[in-house]
């Protein structure tokens, strides 16, 4: 017999307040709504997923370390102005000093996590928001990002990254391919479709993994273990939740918050490396914008705004359905400005039914 004094919840509620629910639904929608409009457009031949796959885990890996970030109740909106830093670091160090690509990426990675730290020590210690504090290190990182290109080479792109990283053991971590023997042999089999004509005539039309996606589900991997198989991930939720009554019970608070600032930034400066890797340059615009759309990712992900409460594979469902709907618009033949029309629907979208399951969780009326 149930216990009267415990609050009996139906199974449909406690599905309701899944914080993926909301990200699993979106992506069944979008991946049917676009083979229905372009089903037949390529964009789920072999190429054609591995164009949506590429830009979808691009969000991704800022996505996950946003969606830590937001859990343990804080935001960075200098994420997008990282990514140009980074890169810019990496081509100066590369091409201008002429390191060797491995030291560029390392130093690269240790001054973006520095930065990291001491985004979330201000804020800590100031007792500043997050939001006001990342939005100053939003515009210090992009002015020093165009000044220290325009110092050093009088332009705002650097080049010749891609011949500075020949040979080098770092470089294809970031920029190369896995499984080339693999795709190879599916084409030499009929099972994967190759290039007809031209000097590629022959090779697959796919021709292996960028470790961009190896990056991106290594991230959503071990984001997830560490938020539900360890007491790190308690300690996140509970940062975010309540800080002061985690501090009570021994979580350490600030350590977490900054810890997370850091994880923010060391994403940030994978994406950047992977994207340097692939173009083999570096501009000072690079990453415009990224920091608004991995919070939507997030938020698409079931997290809430108020923190405590949000899941990695949320977060990586959001990009997912960000990175089908980019490139379906493409496919589609739409007009691509409507991307942006269908981030700010989605993102007040998101708000309204995250506010709702708050209310369910809370009992707010």
């Amino acid at each position: 017999m149930a216990d009267e004094r415990i609050e009996q919840v139906s199974k449909f509620r406690r599905a309701l307040i899944r914080p993926e629910l909301g990200a699993i639904a979106g992506v069944i929608l979008v991946f049917a709504f676009f083979l229905m409009i372009a089903g037949d457009s390529g964009m789920f031949g072999p190429q054609g997923i591995m164009n949506w796959s590429v830009v979808s885990a691009q969000f991704m890996i800022i996505a996950v370390g946003a969606c830590l970030l937001m859990i343990a109740g804080e935001f960075d909106l200098s994420v997008g102005s990282m990514i140009g830093f980074a890169g810019i670091l990496i081509a100066i160090f590369s091409v201008q000093l002429h390191w060797p690509v491995w030291t560029a990426i390392l130093v690269a990675f240790a001054i973006c996590v520095s930065i990291g730290a001491v985004n979330g020590f201000l804020v800590i210690k100031t007792g500043l928001p997050s939001f006001i504090v990342s939005l100053a290190f939003l515009y210090i990182l992009r002015g020093l990002t165009i000044w220290l290109s325009i110092v050093t080479t009088h332009k705002t792109i650097i080049g010749g990254v891609k011949e500075a990283a020949k040979g080098d053991w770092l470089a294809p971590v970031f920029g190369g391919k896995i499984l080339h023997g693999a795709f190879v042999w599916l084409a030499s089999h009929g099972m994967l479709k190759t290039y007809s004509a031209g000097s590629r005539a022959g090779q697959p039309v796919v021709e292996g993994i960028p470790m961009l996606i190896v990056w991106a589900l290594v991230l959503i991997v071990i984001g997830h273990v560490v938020l539900t198989r360890t007491r790190f991930g308690n300690w996140i939720y509970a940062a975010g939740g309540d800080a002061q009554a985690a501090r009570y019970v021994g979580v350490p608070v600030n350590r977490v918050k900054i810890l997370m600032f850091m994880t923010t930034a060391f994403c940030a400066c994978v994406f950047a490396t992977c994207q340097v890797m692939e173009f083999g340059s570096a501009a000072a615009d690079r990453g415009l914008l990224k920091e608004f759309e991995a919070i939507i990712c997030v938020v698409i992900g079931g997290a809430l705004l108020t923190g405590g409460y949000g899941t990695v594979v949320g977060a990586a469902l959001g990009a997912l359905i960000f990175g089908v709907v980019q490139q379906g618009l493409f496919f589609s033949g739409a007009e691509s400005s409507l991307f942006r029309v269908f981030l700010g629907t989605i993102l007040i979208l998101a708000v309204i039914l995250n506010t709702y399951i708050r209310r369910l969780i809370t009992g707010e009326r």
